[in-house]
């Protein structure tokens, strides 16, 4: 289901998929009319609304499209995108929700960095490009770095890494996730530091962030390979756990 500023959109007109391709979105999952980090996708969606179109988005206007969208149900999946034609749109697409990862995952090291990478803006296509290329290489999904060869965040995810209770992300540029921030607030303590190739295999644990998935670990980084480790595991898992999700 799509929602245009509220209203249900029976129909796409081609001038809206063209005025869509240039904009930015959030995507979040709803349970029980809740969402984990709503404050930070209201304050995300105004930021970069001021950045890339000169206006604020108030929380109150996202609010009401999100309490339309619950009529569907009190558990979805939706991403509202951004945009402009004539004036400030905003286009929420409804979908059943997602459930996490169960399997660790292998991902394939690549040199890319993401265009603007601190707005989560709607040019996704590098970002299945080289998920499916690691795919194809026989891999889940791709991971990035960049030129001087520091760790910065996976296709759709942030990252993080673990030594021992440490927990490291990645200092290279990244779009700053709202679930990678909820654990942040989780935290009592963590770091922010550079993250190299070459460094890799000091670490006893990695794990994927994203709206979908609190903290899904990683099996491998090329050939670094990494066990389960409970220790960092347990840790993330209370970290989040301590964050109340938001109700609409």
């Amino acid at each position: 289901m799509l929602l245009l500023d509220g209203a249900p959109l029976p129909a796409v007109d081609p001038m809206l998929l063209r005025a869509t391709s240039f904009g930015h979105f959030t995507s979040m999952q709803v349970r029980d009319g809740k969402v984990d980090g709503l404050d930070l996708h209201f304050e995300r969606l105004d930021r970069s609304t001021r950045e890339v179109f000169g206006q604020p988005l108030p929380a109150d206007r996202v609010r009401a499209d999100l309490q339309t969208a619950l009529a569907e149900s009190l558990d979805l999946s939706v991403r509202i995108n951004v945009f402009w034609t004539d004036r400030l749109r905003l286009l929420t697409r409804i979908g059943p929700p997602i459930a996490p990862g169960t399997q660790p995952v292998r991902l394939l090291a690549v040199q890319h960095e993401r265009a603007v990478p601190h707005l989560k803006h709607t040019g996704t296509f590098d970002l299945i490009y080289y998920a499916h290329k690691a795919e194809q290489a026989g891999y889940d999904d791709a991971v990035f770095h960049t030129a001087s060869g520091e760790i910065s965040e996976a296709s759709i995810w942030n990252i993080c890494f673990a030594r021992g209770t440490d927990i490291v992300f990645p200092a290279a540029p990244v779009l700053p996730g709202i679930r990678q921030q909820v654990l942040q607030r989780g935290l009592d303590t963590y770091a922010t530091a550079p993250v190299p190739l070459t460094d890799l295999s000091t670490y006893d644990a990695a794990y994927l962030t994203n709206s979908i998935d609190p903290a899904l670990p990683v099996a491998s980084i090329d050939t670094t390979t990494y066990e389960p480790h409970a220790e960092s595991a347990e840790l993330l898992a209370q970290a989040y756990a301590t964050q109340a999700a938001q109700a609409i």
